[in-house]
């Protein structure tokens, strides 16, 4: 055993005083995380010398037990932490605790305060002793007495109140690791109660694979078992469904459930789930969006928001790497590289879970679609990168006028196709209701192709961005030629029309006047009495309805007010008289009904006296009436 050395009071070689203040009031959001810190430390002191002992006997306490052991004493506001690891020599202390990050730290420091954010921020950060530092959020003065592993070494005791400078000397410690006193501030006294120790440890080192005790208390607090990390084909579906009860406490049971083990290019364990839902039940525990992100089994951020893409929000779980820094950057984790490959990784594994899910158990993702459809659509909506949207094209699912009860994919459709059809036909409506009855559909009925039905606000801009699918083009109906016989999307000649019926377009254009660009005849129409189309030249329908939903400021366009010259109403109205008072609410009613089924009406309200005149004029006089 060396010399005793005598009080040594020395300087820190950082800008203690400014670091101190960013890690504590910048990069720090919970006081609580400090213990996390702390015990993050101590695991790795233990794993350290878990790893010499496998090659090394000559170490002081070869048999004390592999252990972290906290004690609280509520009057004196103390609390200690105390580990058997490695351990520290005096000189490993002041190199540790009294350096902080060894290089860069001006570097750091000016990037912080300029409010800079550099790349290699997190790296300087990272270095060892920076999470440490984060107890003086917490404590007046700290004492770290630690021996190390190595028989002959000294015990040595480093104290600091976090000022400019702390104080080292050698101490007595028989027994090897590193004990950590704290004396908290008046207002942190809470950090002193089990109850509050108790409630942090399993919050955020549960997992932590030590045994960590509190107090005389021989039981660990921490569980130690991750789930997670278990060899998939060792976990039994019970174990899966009861965890995700314990996680969320959402009895009803999930949807699926991903376990991931990876080794490259990251290594990491993950433990996803659909839940059954979207929303949360009033006692869920998990209040937000993100997943539970650990670091070598200690909790490093509860709702992590950057490790899948935003539209697979409603994933549900824990992810745990050996690749992420036990440090403070835990709190800036979205600029870390990791977490960027961590996301690369995972979402692949969910659209793969997905896609199997599609194939293997339509009636389970039929479920899941009716459920979470949208974020998906979302997904395809907001990614830039092509590559990403074609990924997420055979997981989308419609209505269509052939299975309007039932969810088909892309390539079910494709498959029905007629002979020679080269594009898939959609079409925009408000509702199921008002789209199934849609004039714009009359020539597809008409021969026998099928249309996709899309209700929902995301599909306009759904439809903007799927425009191709495996060398099919995606067209809206209401717009697209018709296929096999463009000839039919053209307006009759007015001379084939009879001349009576013929006087019927003139009676529409002099009643619409401009709020219409034009009316002619169409032979698009079969059973209805008249549509809606655009002009050439204008905005198209999609972007038109993208326009709307985002409130800009934006004028529809005057339509196109498209007539079927056989249908009996158009034949009927040419053989009234023209002043006839029926005959403007007819041509009214007809314009009015096709901007209400276009969802274009500003007030349907508006109409009820109308009709009610139609349906006066259509019912025989009553007797009283006739006198």
């Amino acid at each position: 055993m060396s010399d005793q050395v005598p009080v040594q009071e020395q300087p820190f070689k950082a800008e203690i005083k400014q670091l101190l203040n960013i890690l504590i009031h910048s990069l720090y959001t919970e006081r609580e995380i400090f213990l996390r810190e702390l015990i993050s430390n101590a695991s790795d002191a233990l794993s350290r010398m878990r790893f010499i002992m496998l090659t090394d006997q000559n170490v002081l306490d070869p048999e004390a037990e592999l252990t972290i052991r906290l004690m609280a004493d509520s009057d004196k506001r103390l609390l200690v932490i105390e580990d058997t690891g490695v351990g520290m020599t005096s000189q490993e202390l002041a190199e540790n605790l009294g350096t902080i990050a060894h290089s860069g730290a001006r570097a750091f420091l000016e990037a912080a305060q300029k409010g800079e954010s550099t790349p290699n921020l997190a790296d300087i950060i990272g270095q060892f002793g920076v999470g440490f530092y984060s107890v003086f959020m917490v404590a007046e003065k700290v004492v770290v007495t630690s021996r190390s592993y190595r028989p002959e070494a000294q015990a040595a005791r480093w104290e600091s109140q976090g000022g400019e400078t702390y104080t080292l000397e050698t101490a007595e410690k028989t027994s090897r690791g590193t004990r950590i006193e704290i004396f908290l501030k008046e207002d942190a006294a809470e950090f002193a109660q089990e109850a509050r120790l108790r409630d942090i440890i399993r919050r955020y080192s549960d997992f932590v694979v030590y045994p960590i005790y509190l107090g005389e208390d021989e039981t660990p607090v921490n569980s130690r078992k991750a789930l997670w990390r278990e060899a998939p084909n060792e976990v039994t579906e019970e174990q899966y469904a009861d965890f995700y009860k314990q996680f969320t406490l959402d009895f009803e049971p999930p949807l699926l459930h991903l376990h991931v083990h990876a080794d490259a290019p990251v290594q990491l364990y993950a433990l996803l789930y659909i839940p059954a839902k979207a929303e949360r039940n009033m006692f869920s525990l998990r209040k937000e969006n993100g997943l539970k992100l650990y670091a070598r089994k200690v909790l490093i951020q509860e709702y992590t928001k950057d490790l899948l893409p935003e539209y697979l929000r409603f994933m549900q779980g824990v992810v745990d790497s050996e690749d992420l820094p036990l440090n403070v950057s835990r709190e800036t984790i979205q600029a870390n590289t990791v977490v960027r490959q961590i996301r690369k990784v995972l979402s692949g594994k969910v659209l793969g879970a997905l896609r199997e899910m599609a194939t293997k158990d339509p009636e389970k993702y039929a479920r899941f679609w009716e459920t979470f459809g949208t974020y998906l659509k979302e997904g395809v909506v907001s990614q830039t990168d092509a590559r990403e949207r074609e990924k997420l094209y055979p997981l989308l699912r419609f209505r269509s006028t052939t299975f309007p009860d039932q969810w088909i994919a892309l390539t079910d459709y494709i498959g029905r196709m007629k002979g020679g059809q080269k594009t898939i036909y959609y079409l925009l409506g408000e509702d199921a209701d008002s789209v199934q009855h849609s004039p714009h559909l009359d020539a597809f009925r008409a021969q026998g192709i099928e249309v996709l039905l899309l209700t929902e606000p995301i599909d306009s801009f759904l439809a903007v961005t799927l425009t191709e699918y495996e060398g099919f083009k995606v067209e809206n109906a209401a717009s697209a030629d018709l296929p096999r016989a463009s000839q039919e999307d053209t307006a009759p000649d007015e001379g084939s029309v009879p001349e009576e019926v013929q006087t019927t377009l003139q009676r529409f254009r002099e009643t619409l006047g401009e709020r219409v660009a034009d009316v002619k005849f169409s032979r698009r129409l079969h059973d209805s009495v008249a549509r809606l189309s655009d002009p050439e030249g204008v905005t198209n329908s999609e972007m038109q309805r993208v326009y709307r939903y985002l409130d800009k400021e934006y004028q529809v366009p005057k339509k196109v007010l498209e007539l079927n010259p056989h249908h009996a109403l158009i034949r009927r109205l040419a053989g009234l008289p023209e002043d006839d008072a029926l005959v403007k609410a007819v041509i009214e009613q007809v314009y009015e009904s096709a901007l209400l089924l276009e969802g274009l009406h500003p007030n349907p309200a508006s109409m009820v006296q109308r009709i009610q005149q139609l349906m006066e004029a259509a019912l025989p006089p009553a007797a009283e009436d006739a006198a």
